[in-house]
């Protein structure tokens, strides 16, 4: 019973290896006929047992014990079979040893079984380690890797025993880590099976890669989590063009919804495509009441314009002759009302058929900012013309008193003495040279009187910001200068104090001494415009970076006719100087280090009180 019980083959021989029991298995295992066994010696049915197991036998009839795991036992007929086998002395009952006991189990099957499993495996890692931008691993429950290909070797840096035991989150940077993402995605892989996503993965060298990621949960038979396996794919060449196109086209999007030129977008036929979001605001119509309209509704006669078959771009006709050329035309709105805009059209081909983009700027508040200026331009013309008369006026008056005076003088003379002759012509004589001295006086007095108006003219005066001012006066420089590149910097603060002048004036004074310094400085040189608080009075600055002022025109820069300019009158500074001394002020000019001219003048200020603001 124990023989046959036994789960292994099992043969009992005695000190001369000749049988003395044997299992049923023995028999089968080994091919053998159970009554001509016993008695006969195990080398009669063994006959190709070579020295190693007649070595074997001896030690173990000696009272040694010896086993193998897995053996391969040839058989006569040129077959093998793998076996593992343990060989034990037994006992007499007074203490000798009797003989040998042979255990052996046959593990062909296993082995046979084995050997597929490991051959298939090799074939599978072969089929893994050749594909490209795959990394597949291997986690236990925990996470830890337990297998690492040559994918994710090549996909990630590490190499199998850089990896092997260590946990998964090694791949994902700090931030990943600290947000627990790694434990994250086991917790879902263990509940839900499996695990995908597409993030960035960490390389051993420190850079990263897009990849889509796929974590498996792996059960046994018994439906006990053994691990995970997770196949992870570069696709950082593959995705780049995709993020790269939808970045574009955010982008451009974006800068379509945030450009502050309306866009329209028509067909061959006129009909709107596109419409922006500038657009709606600009002309008044929503996107749904315009997609597929006719564009001539947003223009003034455009329906006129069209040329045959071609359609009019735009209320523009022949629009080959107008694509890439920014052109004025009007507008209507939604409203009926009509505005100027200034249009640029763009073709471009889709396919088979041609589309127009038209980027439209409203020119109203710029058309009307140009009559602005225009005005304000006359009208400190007509004040410059008007200075310089009265400049004029004033150097005539001193420099004629005195001979008008000499004539007041010569003519009474001669009056007095015609007054001592007797004849007719005498009396008239008298009475010429009478009239023609009080003429003489009378043009003094008018010369004077002009005189005397001039210094004493009443100013309009007005609280006005010293920042607001400076930039006003360089915008009236810049348009049409002869040298539009030079660089205009106000240095001034918007919270400044204010000051207390007649605006058209000062700023005329500002103007003039920006036109010097944007003659003296040529072009690519730079002006600043400061301001500088001294007591109750405001110092304003005109600072060039040209050569500075000749020491020989310095003493008369200042005088009325003192001028370098071939055709300049002499009077700009002058009349400045005129301005600034009726507001109560000083105008001078000082040489500035390194190189340039600073001209400074001082004007009345107003001390705003605690909490006090600008009138704005």
């Amino acid at each position: 019973m124990f023989l046959e019980h036994v789960p292994a083959a099992v043969a009992m021989f005695d000190r001369d290896m000749c049988y003395i029991a044997c299992s049923q298995r023995w028999l089968t295992d080994y091919a053998l006929d159970g009554p001509s066994v016993i008695g006969r010696s195990y080398y009669a049915f063994f006959p190709d047992a070579d020295d190693r197991w007649r070595d074997i036998h001896r030690r173990a009839l000696a009272g040694e014990t010896q086993h193998c795991d897995l053996e391969r036992f040839r058989r006569g007929d040129g077959s093998c079979d793998w076996v593992q086998w343990e060989i034990v002395p037994w006992r007499l009952p007074e203490g000798g040893i009797g003989g040998v006991m042979l255990f052996t189990q046959k593990l062909t099957g296993i082995v046979e079984n084995d050997e597929r499993a490991r051959a298939v495996k090799r074939q599978l890692d072969l089929l893994i380690d050749n594909v490209q931008d795959y990394a597949i691993y291997m986690l236990d429950p925990e996470g830890r890797v337990s297998m690492w290909n040559d994918g994710a070797r090549r996909l990630f840096g590490w190499d199998e025993e850089e990896m092997l035991g260590r946990h998964y989150e090694r791949l994902f940077d700090a931030l990943d880590n600290a947000a627990g993402r790694p434990r994250h995605q086991l917790a879902k892989a263990a509940r839900d099976g499996s695990f995908r996503d597409r993030s960035l993965q960490l390389r051993k060298d420190g850079s990263h890669f897009l990849a889509d990621a796929t974590l498996s949960r792996i059960r046994d038979e018994h439906g006990v989590l053994i691990g995970f396996g997770r196949v992870v794919h570069d696709i950082t060449d593959e995705d780049e063009w995709r993020r790269m196109i939808a970045a574009n086209e955010t982008q451009m999007r974006l800068i379509l919804e945030t450009i502050p030129d309306a866009m329209v977008v028509i067909d061959e036929k006129c009909s709107i495509q596109s419409f922006s979001a500038a657009a709606e605001k600009l002309f008044g119509y929503s996107v749904p009441e315009v997609l597929g309209r006719d564009v001539t509704m947003l223009m003034v006669d455009a329906e006129a314009t069209r040329n045959g078959d071609d359609p009019a771009c735009f209320g523009v006709p022949g629009n080959g002759h107008i694509v890439g050329q920014p052109r004025r035309v009007i507008g209507r709105r939604k409203d009926g009302s009509t505005l100027p805009l200034e249009l640029a059209v763009g073709e471009a081909r889709l396919a088979d058929r041609r589309v127009f983009t038209g980027f439209m700027r409203d020119l109203t508040r710029r058309e009307r900012a140009d009559a602005q200026l225009r005005e304000l331009q006359n009208e400190l013309s007509r004040l410059s013309r008007i200075w310089a008369v009265g400049t004029m006026a004033t150097a005539l008056a001193h420099d004629l008193n005195q001979p008008l005076a000499a004539i007041t003088n010569y003519v009474q003379a001669c009056a007095q003495m015609a007054k001592l002759g007797e004849s007719e012509a005498a009396g008239a004589m008298c009475d010429a040279l009478a009239a023609a001295g009080q003429e003489a006086l009378r043009a003094g007095a008018i010369v004077q009187r002009l005189r005397e108006f001039i210094a004493r003219g009443e100013l309009s005066l007005s609280r006005e910001q010293p920042d607001v001012l400076a930039r006003q006066a360089c915008a009236l420089v810049m348009p049409g200068g002869a040298c539009p590149d030079v660089r205009y910097n106000v240095d001034m603060s918007a919270d400044i104090n204010p000051v207390l002048i007649d605006r058209v004036q000062i700023q005329q004074v500002l103007v003039n001494l920006l036109r010097n310094a944007v003659e003296a400085v040529g072009p690519g040189g730079a002006i600043t415009v400061k301001a500088t608080e001294q007591w109750d009075m405001m110092c304003l600055s005109v600072i060039d970076n040209g050569p500075g002022i000749s020491p020989d025109i310095a003493d008369a820069l200042f005088d009325p006719f003192a001028t370098t300019k071939s055709t300049g009158m002499g009077l700009g500074l002058s009349i400045c100087r005129a301005i600034v001394e009726a507001h109560g002020g000083n105008l001078w000019h000082e040489a500035v280090p390194g190189g340039g001219t600073a001209f400074h003048f001082t004007v009345p200020m107003v001390i705003r009180g605690p909490g006090e603001f600008s009138d704005d």
